[in-house]
């Protein structure tokens, strides 16, 4: 499913189990549930969509923080996730066709900033300061279930980008050579 320059409204309810449902401008769209452990580590997501297949996301074994990948019921790989550093506020997407990064937004708050290397800034995920709802603004064209996996990583740590991020990965796209 491709979107392009929508917003989406996220809703949160659930403490040890959150369930995240989202909506577009059309109405409900789908339903992300976030499994944490018996210690808390959060291990896995289902992404349940109104009309479609259910969409599983786990956490890969390593050391990494950070480190997931998204498959079909149908054991198809749609995409995996990796945080270089344990101190860096940045993920990186494999989606097979196109990289993207998630860096902490440029402004002070809790945000993200999704961005691909050649065009710049892809969506934009913010929450409120002190609730349970978050928007996400998609301005250029990409799968929603991709953007999706980038707002579950989010929110692993949606505290630590609270201080603004990186300028250079959220402004233009990269210069073309030549």
């Amino acid at each position: 499913m491709a979107t392009h320059e929508k917003s989406y409204t996220i809703r949160v309810s659930g403490l040890w189990t959150t369930r995240h449902e989202v909506s577009g401008p059309d109405g409900p769209v789908c339903t992300l549930t976030i499994h944490r452990n018996r210690w808390g580590r959060i291990d896995e997501g289902i992404y349940e969509p109104e009309k479609g297949e259910v969409l599983r996301i786990r956490r890969e074994p390593g050391m990494l923080r950070g480190q997931f990948s998204f498959w079909t019921t149908a054991r198809e790989w749609l995409a995996s996730s990796l945080r270089p550093g344990l101190l860096r506020r940045e993920f990186q997407l494999s989606t097979g066709s196109k990289p993207l990064r998630l860096v902490a937004s440029a402004h002070f708050g809790r945000g993200w900033c999704i961005s691909a290397p050649r065009t710049g800034e892809v969506a934009s995920i913010s929450w409120a300061a002190c609730g349970r709802k978050a928007r996400m603004d998609v301005h250029r064209r990409a799968d929603l279930e991709v953007l999706l996996f980038a707002y579950f990583l989010g929110t692993l740590s949606s505290w630590e980008s609270w201080l603004p991020g990186p300028q250079s990965a959220t402004a233009q796209p990269a210069p073309s050579a030549g």
